[in-house]
């Protein structure tokens, strides 16, 4: 059964192929043939920009887990043979300095459903009883709805429009490595605690697997994976600095309570 013709979800893909469309047919006089794509970018911005205040979660979190992680190996060190006493220290500590062990992922998990629509709306040939127009959308020859690994079955006539797929899984993979070694390495090594450097870096690598989901949904999905992970790095950055406890406690110490 295919869950987007289920009543409620079946709606939600309609307002958002209504959505897509009207951002397309809108930027057509200017974008020309690049309406949909960048519609899809357009929606991705609106996306993200509702979801500031979830980023901005997430980095406090990441300054939390820094802060907090000598005071995690202390417990380690002292519990570490006792899981379940650890277990109730570790979440007394979070609870205590009320701070969300689960609060990074709430960025990815907030546009995991809006991910799905877009694969939806660019795989469906109809939604809601009409005729999907948006599997028209071309970029420079490559159909939005097709996938990489979709175009590469169809042999070498597509070989143009596979320049497009190649350009867009360049840029992903370019935009994680800026998003890895500015921020993510430096954010892993600063919380790393007893963790050993080499299982930090190698964690470090899973972003890249990014770029093998983008291989396998469809163009107008990965055009969203770009402009998301693009948009994650110049919000990240940004807020970083703005949201730095730095700049509010230079010794950068963690409360008392946190060491009891």
């Amino acid at each position: 059964m295919d869950i987007f013709s289920f009543g409620p979800i079946a709606a939600i893909l309609d307002a958002t192929y209504g959505l897509v469309t009207g951002l397309s047919d809108a930027l057509a006089p200017v974008a020309g043939t690049l309406g949909g794509l960048l519609a899809v970018v357009v929606l991705t911005v609106l996306v993200r920009a509702l979801l500031i205040p979830v980023g901005m979660s997430q980095v406090r979190a990441e300054y939390n887990r820094r802060r907090l992680a000598p005071h995690l190996a202390e417990l380690q060190r002292k519990h570490g043979k006792d899981r379940e006493l650890l277990t109730r220290k570790t979440m007394e500590l979070y609870q205590r300095e009320k701070v969300s062990p689960f609060a990074g992922m709430l960025p990815l998990l907030a546009q995991l459903p809006v991910i799905s629509l877009v694969y939806a709306v660019f795989t469906h040939p109809m939604i809601s009883g009409h005729a999907n127009a948006l599997l028209g959308e071309h970029v420079f020859g490559a159909p939005l709805g097709t996938s990489f690994v979709g175009l590469t079955s169809a042999g070498a006539a597509v070989w143009p429009a596979m320049v497009v797929y190649l350009v867009v899984l360049a840029m992903i993979a370019i935009v994680t490595t800026v998003s890895r070694r500015v921020l993510t390495l430096p954010q892993q090594e600063g919380a790393a605690g007893q963790t050993p450097v080499g299982l930090v870096r190698a964690m470090s690598f899973l972003p890249y697997v990014t770029v093998v989901f983008a291989a396998f949904v469809p163009l107008a999905a990965a055009i969203y994976i770009l402009t998301s992970t693009a948009w994650t790095v110049a919000e990240r950055f940004t807020l970083r600095r703005l949201l730095d406890p730095a700049r509010h406690r230079p010794d950068g110490r963690i409360e008392p309570s946190a060491a009891r």
